[in-house]
């Protein structure tokens, strides 16, 4: 069973961001159903896709001078951070921790982040004048 659907709810109409949030969506519905002998290699690639898809949103942000940077960065910032100390468990072997984060914490945080601070970014680059 999928943690998560890549629904029409959570597309925010900015094809960048749609194709790298489908990318998480594939990548956390992996990790829900990985052995635990492919968990720690899933688990890096969904780290590194989600540091490159926060650099790529705060570049577009700086690019396109949206007003919520600040809050959106430390958003990107605080999730990392919190990322990195389920990723040092499951280096380490303990991969339960990883599963709880994957399973209990990435499908309502990532809901919730697309549909508040990404749809209002994709709504300023969506609207900018050309």
């Amino acid at each position: 069973m999928a943690l998560l659907e890549n629904s029409a709810t959570l597309n925010v109409a900015y094809g960048p961001i749609d194709e790298d949030h489908a990318a998480f969506i594939g990548l956390l519905n992996a990790l829900a159903s990985a052995d635990n002998a492919a968990f720690p290699a899933l688990f890096q690639q969904l780290y590194e896709h989600t540091e490159q898809h926060f650099a790529r949103e705060d570049q577009w942000m700086a690019e396109f001078a949206y007003s919520g940077i600040a809050d959106h960065k430390g958003e990107h910032q605080r999730v990392l951070g919190e990322f990195k100390q389920f990723k040092s468990r499951v280096d380490k072997g303990l991969i339960v921790f990883g599963r709880s984060f994957v399973k209990e914490r990435l499908p309502q945080w990532l809901a919730l982040h697309i549909t508040t601070m990404d749809m209002a970014l994709a709504t300023h680059i969506n609207n900018r004048p050309s």
